[in-house]
Order: structure tokens, then sequence, then C-alpha cells
């Protein structure tokens, strides 16, 4: 409420705002907006300032909490306007607060949202106002440090240590200190990382400071684990599950406010916007009608035409109106067909997915067992081009499907060492048999004859060698192909790699050089053996953008194609190699510990390659291993033996993999369980450890990757 001295006090206008604050605490963003444009409206009318001030904020907050952070903009900019015609600095600051919140959270924009957190200082030290400089100076720490510029947080942290001395607010005292820690486990100061991270949770404990106790503990809880205090390190994260259960109802809740409201508050902007546009018709017509009027008022046959003329406006704003109404009607069906099929379209890609990845799972997994045969070591280079092709078949596969993740940017690539002049050579044993087909001779020609070992995303990298050679040999018969690799640049312990695939085939147009990099876009090719989807060429232009790499094309119909593009990668020394290693390596430590005695595990699974596979790879490290196909028996078997662990198949008929779980936990909540998949992880993760599953494995896996889960997951006490 407004004091009486207030020159802005208006009752109704008060009311409106207080209402629409009210719908925002219990997330009812529908009726928070109705009633703060309300507010906005009314304000405009009576040239209010404050309220148009408040009433943009209200919009901001819903649309910011929608994720619509363009409306959320437009009406903080709004927001910025009013604050500064009201003559009061905390306004004009608080609205560059807002702003900065926006844009700091934007990778693309985080520069411009810090500039306007040091607005907020640079003011506020010239004011001498202290008391406003503590939260832009921990907003820039928080936001250099999750961006990774450590040094750069550190001058803000270390400000922030000496403006809390002017404010008593435990709540920043735990923020400062909790990026206080993360600094320190970034610069590896372990030590002090764990003083700053035990004064942040005594506060958190101390004061009941529930939105920070979960974040604090999760990353208390890492530092702890690194450092090897794994006891401590649990506790800190059963803490962090009890804070993140005491937030769960109210996150859940404004999830669902959220997922309600989007739908009423898009239909509700769309109907004011036809109100508007509406209005603003009717405003014009009652103007034209005016001026007719004062000109025409002394002739009764003016009159009379202006009456006519009127009368056909009025039919043909109905026409109008009618013609609006059958497109709004027809734009909705539009929107519920292309919902439809954006439904189908998932759930085709999410079966065929797992449809793909099963039998894949057999292939791997028995590609790398026998790899580890010594009896067929004279097939070890067919067996590792067979499990090349296959590691490729698997990333092409969720590359398709995970399209719109790489438009979205929402895939990162992996960093491993890898030996380049190994991977060259397996790209061009994978074609051999093409090759031949095509009667076609590759040249692989390498940076002399010494070993290039390097550190990047080598599936990624052998995606994208794959689909250029594989379009060159598309595109060419009874020709050459060249596959050419060489450093052009090494400085600061790092190596520019360039790139080229180069053939004599037919060549490319001029007018389809771009058409190429299309999705599903395919020229005419001679070679009809030899057929695509239509992705090969976009996926490598993505896949280079996140290289920060381009493709170059050069080419002539008739004379051939050259692709070409450059890589900086980090050199691979063998310190480097053995520490990126070091989590591949958890089968040899893992084989030490099963030496101490059996342990039985379970594996349930329907499908009879899966469970070769299975057994074969943990029979390697001296597992005991039990089969079962369906949930209602390992149930019985969980009940009436001892296991150390249960590997569960989610989709299984009778009972799946997640009811199974559901009932061995009723009377058992202390066995780990891990989930066998071959779905997308995204889709069903909440469902798994909703079921009472403690990890999950990605069917096919790497046998590296699948000693790793069965490792951190095995109950502590057989390690003793």
């Amino acid at each position: 409420m407004l004091s009486q001295e207030n020159p802005y006090e208006d009752k109704y206008l008060d009311s409106l705002y207080n209402n629409s604050a009210k719908f925002l605490e219990t997330y009812n963003y529908k009726e928070t907006i109705e009633h703060a444009m309300d507010l906005v409206i009314e304000a405009k009318a009576k040239s209010n300032n404050y309220y148009s001030y408040q009433g943009h904020a209200l919009l901001g907050f819903s649309y910011e909490d929608l994720n619509d952070t363009v409306r959320a903009l437009k009406h903080y900019n709004y927001v910025l306007d009013f604050a500064k015609k009201l003559n009061d600095i905390s306004y004009v600051l608080t609205a560059y607060n807002y702003l900065g919140n926006i844009y700091s959270e934007n990778p693309k924009t985080v520069e411009k949202g810090i500039n306007y957190y040091q607005k907020i200082i640079d003011i506020a030290t010239e004011m001498n106002m202290k008391e406003e400089l503590l939260i832009p100076t921990l907003n820039i720490a928080w936001t250099y440090i999750d961006y990774k510029k450590y040094d750069k947080a550190w001058v803000y942290l270390e400000k922030g240590q000496k403006l809390y001395s002017d404010t008593d607010n435990n709540s920043y005292l735990s923020q400062l200190n909790f990026l206080t820690a993360r600094y320190y486990v970034a610069k590896e100061n372990f030590p002090l990382a764990k003083e700053y991270f035990d004064k942040s949770v005594a506060i958190v404990e101390r004061d009941s400071l529930v939105v920070f106790g979960e974040e604090i503990y999760s990353e208390y809880a890492y530092l702890l684990q690194s450092q090897g205090e794994y006891p401590e390190a649990y506790k800190a994260l059963e803490k962090a599950k009890l804070y993140s259960d005491k937030i769960f109802q109210k996150e859940k809740l404004e999830q669902i406010q959220i997922a309600s409201a989007k739908f009423d508050v898009g239909e509700y902007q769309r109907d004011l916007e036809i109100a508007r546009k509406e209005q603003l018709y009717k405003d014009g017509l009652i103007e034209k009608s005016r001026e007719r009027m004062y000109i025409m008022i002394g002739s009764f046959v003016v009159l009379l035409i202006i009456i006519i003329f009127v009368y056909r406006i009025n039919l043909s704003r109905r026409t109008l109106i009618n013609e609006l109404s059958k497109k709004n009607e027809e734009l909705l069906e539009a929107k519920e067909e292309a919902e439809r099929l954006s439904m189908l379209k998932t759930k085709f890609f999410s079966t065929i997915s797992h449809e793909l990845r099963t039998p894949l799972y057999g292939v791997i997994g028995l590609t790398s067992i026998l790899m580890e045969d010594e009896s067929l070591s004279k097939h070890e280079e067919d067996l590792k081009s067979l499990k090349f092709s296959a590691d490729y078949l698997l990333a092409l596969i969720n590359d398709v499907l995970q399209m719109n993740k790489m438009e979205s940017n929402l895939l990162d690539l992996e960093n491993m060492p890898f030996n380049l002049n190994e991977l060259m050579n397996s790209i061009v044993k994978s074609f051999e048999f093409t090759r031949l087909q095509n009667k076609n001779t590759i040249h692989l020609e390498l940076e002399g004859n010494k070993s290039i070992n390097l550190i990047g995303d080598k599936v990624r990298l052998s995606q994208i060698l794959m689909n250029l050679v594989g379009n060159a040999m598309k595109f060419t018969e009874r020709g050459d192909i060249w596959i050419i690799a060489k450093i052009i640049e090494a400085p600061n312990n790092r190596s520019m790699v360039y790139f080229e695939i180069k053939d004599n085939g037919s060549g490319i147009s001029k007018s389809n050089q771009e058409i190429i990099f299309e999705e599903f876009s395919q020229l005419q090719s001679a070679n009809y053996n030899y057929q695509g989807t239509g992705l090969g060429l976009p996926i490598v232009k993505k896949l280079l953008t996140l290289f920060n790499s381009s493709i170059h094309l050069d080419s002539s119909e008739g004379v051939g194609s050259t692709f070409s593009f450059t890589i900086e990668f980090e050199n691979a020394d063998i310190s480097k190699a053995a520490e990126l290693n070091e989590i591949l390596d958890q089968e040899k430590i893992l084989s030490s510990i099963m030496a101490s005695g059996d342990k039985r595990i379970l594996v349930v699974d329907d499908n009879r390659i899966n469970q070769v596979v299975s057994r074969r790879i943990l029979e390697q490290q001296q597992f005991v291993v039990e089969i079962c196909d369906n949930g209602l028996d390992a149930i019985e078997m969980v009940k009436y033996q001892t296991f150390e662990m249960v590997l569960m198949d989610v989709n299984m008929p009778g009972i799946s993999g997640l009811e199974a779980t559901k009932r061995i936990r009723v009377f058992n909540k202390e066995i780990p369980i891990i989930a066998l998949t071959a779905m997308e992880i995204d889709e069903i993760r909440e469902e798994i450890y909703e079921a009472g599953l403690n990890d999950i494995i990605v069917k096919p896996y790497d046998t590296a990757r699948f000693y790793q889960v069965i490792f951190k997951n095995l109950p502590t006490g057989i390690l003793n």
C-alpha cells in the first residue's frame, strides 16, 4: 500500500496491483497477466508512472517464469522507462537488475547482462548507496563462475567480502561463501574450498535456507567425493536430497501452474490482440464518421450518403469478422493436426531408436568380447573394423534422432585421447567393400609416418569423415578418392589439423552446391547401388559448427569435388591421456576387487542375445551371473536369494522392469538395481528414478562404461 503523502496514490490502481501480486504468488499466471494488463491500461490513462512501473514489472515476472524472454524483456524495458520518470534512482537500479538477470542467463548476451549489473555498481558507488552494491556484485561473481571465468569472478568475490560488513543478511553471506568455495574448487585449493563450504552450510542449517540448501550440499558432496571422503560425501548428498524434497512440492506446483498457464496465456494474448485491433478499428470508424458529419451536416443528401456509407462499412466489417472467425477455426484445427503429427513423429523416433539399438547391443557387445579372445587374434583388425562400423552406426542413429538437439545447440562434444593415424585407417577399412564394388581407389595421405595423438571427440570427427567419404564414394565410379590429413599449425601444445576429402567423380554444379547442405536434399547419382537419407552433408555442417569450424567446397561438373575443413585439437601426452582414460580403466580396479570372492549379479532381460552378452562381459570380471527373462521371476529370485546387484531391462513382456523394481523395493530397499534400456534416456529418466532404480546403462554400451557404472553402484560393504 502507498502512504498518504505519495502523489501517485490511487485506491483503484492499488487494488489492481495487490490482486495481480497475489495471483503471482500462487503462480496463477493467467490471472496475474489479466490484472496486470488492466493495471497498465488504467495507469496509462491516469498518467500514473508508479503503477505503470509496477504493472510492467508484474508482467515481466510472469513472462520470465513462463520462459517467454522476448515479452519479459519488452516489459522490463518499460519498467526502466517508467523508473526514470519516477525521479527515484532506487527504481532505476531495480530495473537494471531485472534486465541483468535476463541477459546473463544467455551465453550470447551475458556481457550485456554484466554491463547492467555494472551500471548499478557505478551509480550506487557515485551516490554512496552502499546497501545497493552487494546484490549486483554477487550477481556478477555468480555469472563469471557459471561461465568458468574464475579470475574475473574473484575480483567481485573480494568486493563482496568487504561489502557484506555493511549488511546482516545471512542469505547473502551464505551465497558469498558458496561462490567463494566454488572458486577455490576451480583453483584446486580444496582445503579453503571445504572451509567456505562449511561456513555456507552452517548458515543454511542455522537459518533453514531451503532454496540454497540443495545446490550448496550437491556441490559440497562433489568436492568431498573428489577428495576421497566418501562417507562425508554421502552424508552431503543425503542433505541435498532432504532440501530437494522440501522444495519439491513448491517446484512441482509451479511447474504445473506454468504448464497449465502457457495455453491460457497464449489464448489470452491472442484474444487481447484481436480486441485491441477491433477497438482501433472502431475508433477509426468513429473518427471518420465524425469528420464526415461535421463537413456534411448542412445537407440531407450528404447525410443520406453518410448513412449508406456507414451501413456498407458495418456490413463489410461483419463479413471480415466472420472470415476472421473461420480462419481462426481453421488455424486451430491445423495447430491440433500439427501437434498430433509431432507426437506421432516423436513416438516413431522413440520406437525406431529402441528397435535399432537393441540389435546393435548384440553386435557391439559380442564384437567387444571376441576382440578379447586371444584365439581370434588373427582377426583382430577385422573385429576392430566391425566394432568401429557398429559404433559409427550407433552414433549416426543417435545424431539423426537428435537433429533437433543439434539445431537447439544442446549437443556437446566429448574430449578423449585418440590416434589420428588409427582413426583414418579404420575409416578406410570401413569402406573396403564399397570401394571394391565401385572399383574405386582410396588414397590415404597422413603427415609423415609418426603417430599423431590428439584429444577431441573422435566419434563426431569419424562421423564427419565417414559422411564425406561416403558422399565421394556415391558420386565416383572407377575413380580415385583422396583422404588427406595434415597438421598446418601447432601453437601452445595444440594442433591445427587440415582435412581434405577429394574425388574425381561427377562433381557438383554451382546451382546445387548450396542445396546439398539442406536436410533431406539429394542430388541424382549414377551410382544406383549407393543410397542415402539426404542427412549426411547437413549433419557434417552442423557437427563442424560444434568444432568451431566450417565446411569448404570446391567442385565442378565432370571434374570432381573437394571438401575441406580445419579443426583445432589439444595434443595428447602420456600424462594427459592417462588422466582422461582414468574412468575408462575402472575395470582394472574392479578386477582386483573381484579377487576377494564371488559376487552374484542377477541379469533380467527377455532378449537371448542380450543375456549372452551381459553374462560374458560380467563373467570376465569373475562375477557369478544368474539369468532371468521376466519381471515376476526376478522378484521371487531377489526375495529368496542373495545378490550384490540386479541389472533390470526396462521393457519386458508381462510386467515391465519399472514395475518389477517397485515391487522389489517393497521388501528390499538396499540392493542396487541398474536399468538396462535402448530407449532415449531423456524420455524415461524421471520414470526410472521414481521407480527406485539406482542408475542407468544405455544399450549398446561401451564395456569400460559398463564396468564403471557397475563399480560405482556396488555396495560399499563388499569393497572392504
